[in-house]
């Protein structure tokens, strides 16, 4: 006898999806209100940096774009052009909004594709031993890979490929060939995210019983391996879809590098010189975009899982314990505590122009950067912000994507919408009301970190709610707090605390591209966000800068994750070995 159905909220997801829009759209129109500095100057230097900012000038700029009239009037004016498929003029520009915003999302589209396929080739790598092996790994080499900053790995392309051996465009877009650089700077982090998840989950599926029959009656290791991937994709393609998102609003860092026209530097370009009309419509694009391809994955979810989420007929994997060889995340833990101890004795303040980007020395271990200051002592003093910051919302993110995770039809159209925003443009947003600084940097990537956390675990929820173990739960009488401390909280709260630390690094590297264009850390702090993006335009004669803080995030990244599935192992089979693997 079937169950009767749980009760749900079928309007409540297009609910949130329309009030959130709704309120990001609010919020950018409001942007130069908010900001507090003049549209009118703004405008006018886009057009004309040479042209004097007189009184005059300003007031025909004003009635020109209707700012007198105020924002709430301009809004209703652009809804109202919206409605009729006009998406305004451009402030600054003067042409149409929607063959700009049209033309931006084809170049980003056609990008993402690109990094997409390749983050899938990196994420099939990283998934293959797993497959052949049987076993999980530590994770380290699949973290370290997501951590690599996207920009850096723009920079160091553009050098090598483009200047060094000329082989490839340096900018600019123009044909196949234009995207090769850009798509696997940014489809190598993605990859390693994707492919790290998807080797998290295949261990405990390849230990079930089937695979064993499978096996003993003659099945290819093919066809075992593609059944054992339907069966862990279901609740990771929401990451799929969302990491597709992110490639496209996300690559502002990666167009910006490469002069790429897409739709992430145009909305950029837009908010700095504050052409409202062209940053609603980019804005409006990309969270489109983000619903769209939500719809989407729920789809393929659902097909992928077929009847048995319906009929309560699901049977979750067991989770499988990791033991990792200590020596792993005590290596790790060993070259950053050493790094940042030693950076801490020196000074990070003190410049020396006699001998700015100097290479590696017992007097500067890690060089000098362009003012001459110690990379090892900015190091040093930068790890408890970029850390500690990175730590604290990446936190903040596990605890909200665990609440909501019991809430999918309210938390699903949020989490749409707030994945589609660039971290650039909320921090812009936050900026204007708060001001630049840490804590207005962190809010704002707090505020758009959560939605792949909060996804996994509603997969993962309305999953093991479908599971024939927990129906067998309930029809013995067991009350709903026993049901979910004891069997739904311990299912889910693991793998999403697994996947918050191996986006921990990424939330680093949010920080640091809004620290970079002014929204966080400001200069001369120690934030390794800032190391990097000063040391970018001298890192072709002075890598060292720029890698030392690139490669104590791929540091942190690898301890984290390894560091988890060694205390996971611990906990879970103790006194008893188990595979070990980087």
């Amino acid at each position: 006898m079937r169950l009767p159905a749980r009760r749900r909220w079928p309007g409540a997801a297009g609910t949130t999806r329309s009030l959130s829009l709704l309120a990001v759209v609010a919020a950018v129109g409001l942007l130069p209100w908010l900001s507090g500095r003049d549209p009118a100057l703004s405008v006018l230097r886009a057009r004309s940096a040479e042209q004097e900012p007189t009184r005059e000038a300003l007031d025909a700029i004003r009635r020109d774009l209707g700012l007198d009239a105020g924002p709430l009037s301009l809004l209703g004016g652009w809804a109202a052009g919206l409605v009729r498929g006009d998406l305004g003029i451009s402030w600054v520009s003067g042409t149409d909004v929607g063959p700009s915003v049209l033309a931006g999302l084809q170049v980003s589209l056609a990008l993402m594709g690109a990094a997409f396929g390749v983050a899938v080739l990196l994420g099939v790598a990283l998934v293959a031993p797993v497959l052949v092996r049987g076993r999980a790994s530590a994770g380290a080499g699949a973290a370290m890979l997501a951590a690599v900053p996207e920009f850096l790995l723009a920079t160091v392309g553009l050098l090598v490929c483009g200047v060094w051996l000329g082989r490839l465009p340096t900018s600019g877009w123009d044909g196949p060939s234009s995207m090769v650089l850009p798509a696997v700077a940014l489809g190598v982090p993605a990859g390693g995210l994707l492919g790290r998840l998807v080797a998290d989950a295949l261990p405990a599926v390849l230990e079930e019983r089937w695979v064993e029959l499978w096996r003993g009656a003659g099945v290819s290791r093919a066809r075992v391996s593609a059944a054992a991937l339907r069966r862990v994709l279901p609740p990771l393609v929401p990451q799929f879809g969302m990491a597709a998102v992110g490639l496209t609003g996300g690559a502002v860092a990666v167009e910006t590098v490469f002069a790429v026209p897409g739709i992430g530097r145009t909305a950029l370009g837009a908010a700095k010189s504050q052409d409202l009309p062209l940053l609603q419509g980019a804005v409006l694009a990309l969270l489109l975009l983000g619903l769209v391809t939500g719809a989407l994955s729920a789809l393929v979810r659902r097909r992928l899982l077929g009847p048995a989420l319906r009929d309560a007929s699901l049977s979750l994997p067991p989770p499988l314990p990791v033991r990792v060889h200590p020596a792993i995340p005590l290596t790790l833990a060993a070259l950053l505590a050493t790094a940042i101890g030693w950076g801490l004795l020196r000074d990070p303040y003190a410049v020396n122009t006699a001998v700015r980007l100097t290479p590696p020395s017992w007097v500067h271990p890690l060089g000098t950067d362009g003012l001459g200051r110690d990379v090892l002592a900015r190091l040093g003093h930068g790890a408890a912000s970029t850390v500690g910051t990175a730590a604290a919302v990446c936190l903040l993110s596990l605890v909200l994507s665990l609440a909501l995770g019991f809430l999918p039809g309210v938390a699903a159209g949020a989490a749409d919408i707030a994945n589609a925003l660039p971290p650039v443009i909320v921090g812009i947003l936050v900026a204007a009301v708060a001001g630049p600084g840490t804590g207005g940097a962190a809010f704002a990537v707090a505020l758009i970190s959560w939605p792949p956390l909060a996804a996994h675990a509603a997969a993962l929820v309305q999953e093991v709610r479908a599971s024939g173990f927990l129906t067998a739960q309930r029809a013995i009488g067991a009350p709903p707090s026993w049901i979910l401390t004891r069997h739904v909280l311990p299912t889910v709260a693991a793998p999403v605390a697994r996947h918050a630390l191996l986006r921990l690094p990424g939330i680093a590297l949010a920080l640091a591209s809004l620290g970079f264009l002014g929204l966080g850390a400001q200069p001369p702090a120690p934030e390794w966000g800032l190391l990097l993006d000063e040391s970018r335009a001298y890192v072709e004669r002075a890598p060292w800068a720029a890698l030392s803080p690139a490669i104590a995030l791929a540091l942190l990244a690898g301890l984290a994750v390894s560091g988890a599935a060694y205390a996971q192992g611990v906990a879970r089979t103790p006194g008893k070995e188990a595979p070990v693997g980087v």
